[in-house]
């Protein structure tokens, strides 16, 4: 599919453009901020792309997991929500459920083909996607009520600055997850490696990155069923 019907396919699909989220960020100052080379954007759109097409059959049974997270995350009706580095869309249905349909959904990621397997699975229905890196996203300050981000912190090119970047579209209170569907140790062991102190999701260094980036941490899971951050956006 053509990267043209790919944006086509991740317009925001507001009714309202007074009401959209969305902007130009073309004078972001996150455009300088610097980047590791291993995990930059051209690095992840490569390892994604070619993995989109069979993501959701790898991993049939993820959704439960998904849903659960959303559910204790605490959503409200009406809320605006962020599904940072969404993927192929699998907490979007979710999310839609817990803001109901007053509420706005958003699904952001940097690979065009994941996208387009949302796409292809309908998940466009629940909410608009966007093609957009979260370490520069199109959205104004503060316009956000919530965002919930799964899988995405190891794959930040630069946490810190990035961390921040989603501090910066979320109103002061307003709320971040941090999920994975499964729990740090059981994912080292899926990769064949062990858990060593300098883990970022380690909870005596999450707490302090998530401190120096615009969050308080108000609660960590890590169990073998999933891993589950919560935070709060300071003011």
């Amino acid at each position: 599919m053509s990267e043209d019907r790919t944006q086509d396919h991740t317009r925001d699909r507001s009714q309202d453009p007074a009401q959209d989220p969305a902007r130009d960020r073309s004078q972001d100052p996150a455009r300088n901020r610097p980047r590791d080379q291993t995990r930059d954007r051209g690095h992840v759109q490569e390892f994604f792309g070619a993995r989109a097409a069979g993501w959701d059959r790898k991993f049939p049974g993820d959704g439960p997991a998904f849903a659960t997270a959303v559910d204790e995350f605490g959503l409200r009706p009406g809320d605006r929500v962020l599904d940072a580095g969404c993927g192929t869309g699998r907490a979007l249905t979710a999310l839609r459920a817990a803001v109901g349909p007053s509420g706005t959904v958003l699904g952001a990621d940097v690979t065009p083909q994941m996208l387009v397997a949302a796409h292809e699975a309908g998940r466009d229905a629940e909410g608009a996607l966007l093609l957009a890196d979260v370490a520069r996203l199109p959205l104004r300050d503060g316009v956000l009520d919530a965002v919930f981000a799964a899988g995405l912190i190891a794959h930040l090119p630069d946490p810190g600055a990035n961390l921040r970047e989603l501090a910066r579209v979320v109103r002061p209170g307003g709320r971040l997850a941090l999920f994975h569907p499964i729990g740090r140790a059981a994912l080292a062991a899926r990769h064949g490696r062990e858990l060593t102190p300098d883990d970022m999701r380690a909870e005596p260094n999450l707490g302090p990155l998530l401190a120096g980036s615009g969050w308080r941490m108000t609660s960590y899971a890590d169990e073998d069923s999933r891993f589950l951050a919560v935070a709060v956006r300071t003011p």
